[in-house]
């Protein structure tokens, strides 16, 4: 049992490491091109994880003093549903307006048609049929 825990922690650093510094922006890897990173970090197994995770990636502390989950708890970025979006809400109660007016439009529209067509029946009914 320790012989592969000998094995798999330097395993699972050198993988963290590597999935990390892939995912890192070109402009946050520092000292060194990414590219090169990538080589340190998997030719030198042990060492190379650990020099990347200690200086290879820029880190940022969080601004105030704060912790990331303290910033993310206070303040909300962006709406979890459309529901919950006032400008979404307006939105639709815009639609559903411009969507009730063309109904409108419509439902004249065909009264008028309709009314036409009765006219017109009742106007040809008068004329002798050829039967």
């Amino acid at each position: 049992m320790f012989r592969a825990l000998i094995y798999l922690l330097p395993l699972a650093l050198t993988i963290y490491a590597f999935v990390d510094c892939l995912n890192t922006p070109e402009d946050e890897a520092r000292h060194l091109p990414k590219i090169a990173w990538v080589f340190i970090i998997l030719l030198f197994w042990i060492v190379g994880p650990i020099v990347w995770l200690a200086a290879g990636k820029t880190r940022q502390a969080p601004a105030g003093g704060r912790t990331p989950s303290e910033w993310h708890r206070n303040r909300r970025s962006q709406w979890v549903a459309p529901d919950d979006n006032p400008e979404f809400l307006k939105a639709l109660k815009d639609e559903n307006k411009k969507d009730e007016s063309l109904l409108k439009d419509w439902e004249a529209d065909l009264r008028r048609r309709e009314e036409e067509l009765k006219r017109r029946e009742s106007g040809g009914n008068t004329s002798p049929s050829g039967d």
